[in-house]
């Protein structure tokens, strides 16, 4: 088994994670990896100590960038000032550079919030020297938890590049439930036909292709994070991680391609909606003018013979109205046939 899949059999199996605000100063949770796919977890006054001991470990630590007090300590690590202000910075726009030895990114994955929209979209900064991983969020974001569920369950990552990778996969995996879920609501809509709300179609049509445009519009720097990382990423990150980061970058090449296919399907059937709903509307307005023109000739009869004056014929004959009865059926014969020769009816 490789060890993407064991990764995402194991996040599978101890199910979605939430990163809930616990705070230990301004640690969301701290954890020495092993070298052997499992960790042990530590303290923030053991976190903010920390110095590489054993061969093969890695400390990983998870912050909340609003606390006090964060960029300080980030400095206090050996992190330059400019690279501590953008890990902390509102400034979540996806990139990555290398500093020296070490890496730094913003990425940014899929709202998972429970009453939050999908395309608003969760910044999460990662920096590395290869034995420290600092990672940094704002709002709540699963992927974290989702990672550190499998290295609680001895099958997380063996080292900084596994851990850096492992995130971006799994950030990127959230992404890919959003474009199918996409997909699934426009099969519906297009399995649904006519016989759906009109107005409740396009309001959903709309709100996806707003989720379209906002994961693009995040998605594509990511894509240019990732080449960054994959190109420039120190000696510490292996040719497997590297590997994994382009098979990562191909994802999302392809979850691109996804969405551009999601909203041109998603514009297709709006427009298809919007013409059926205009065929509907032109079909009973030409049905309301046919009506209207069968009875115009038969009012105008009634009409006529309905005005209160001297001198109208048949008053005294009580043959008139029949009379009157059967030319109204004559002529309404007559308009039925001039129509269909017409192509009218």
């Amino acid at each position: 088994m490789t060890m993407r899949a064991k990764w995402a059999m194991t996040v599978a199996m101890v199910g979605q994670q939430t990163d809930d605000v616990q705070l230990d100063g301004p640690a969301l949770f701290a954890r020495v990896l092993d070298g052997k796919g499992g960790c042990r977890a530590i303290g923030w006054d053991q976190a903010r100590n920390w110095q590489v001991g054993t061969t093969g470990e890695v400390l990983w630590i998870h912050l909340d960038r609003t606390v006090t007090g964060v960029q300080e300590w980030l400095e206090s690590t050996g992190i330059s000032e400019p690279t501590a202000e953008m890990l902390v910075s509102n400034e979540t726009r996806p990139r990555a550079f290398a500093e020296g030895d070490a890496i730094a990114a913003t990425l940014r994955g899929v709202n998972t919030n429970p009453g939050e929209e999908l395309e608003d979209m969760i910044a999460f900064q990662i920096w590395s020297d290869g034995k420290r991983v600092i990672t940094l969020r704002r709002r709540r974001l699963h992927t974290p938890r989702d990672v550190l569920a499998a290295m609680d369950a001895g099958r997380g990552p063996n080292d900084a590049g596994q851990l850096i990778t492992l995130l971006a996969e799994m950030l990127f995996t959230r992404m890919s439930i959003a474009i199918v879920t996409m997909n699934d609501m426009i099969d519906v809509m297009e399995k649904t036909g006519e016989s759906g709300d009109t107005e409740k179609m396009l309001a959903k049509i709309a709100q996806i292709r707003r989720n379209g445009l906002a994961l693009q519009r995040h998605m594509a720097p990511q894509h240019e994070a990732l080449e960054t990382i994959s190109r420039d990423a120190p000696a510490w990150f292996e040719t497997d991680d590297r590997r994994e980061i382009k098979e990562s970058i191909d994802r999302l090449r392809r979850y691109l391609e996804d969405i551009n296919i999601s909203k041109e399907s998603a514009l297709v059937l709006q427009d298809d909606i919007r013409a059926r709903a205009l065929s509907r509307s032109e079909r009973t307005s030409y049905l309301l003018t046919i009506v209207a023109a069968i009875f115009l000739p038969l009012g105008f009869i009634t009409g006529l013979l309905g005005i209160n004056v001297g001198g109208m014929p048949g008053v005294e004959d009580g043959d008139a109205f029949w009379i009157v009865v059967w030319l109204c059926v004559a002529i309404l014969a007559a308009q039925i046939v001039l129509f269909r020769n017409w192509r009218w009816l």
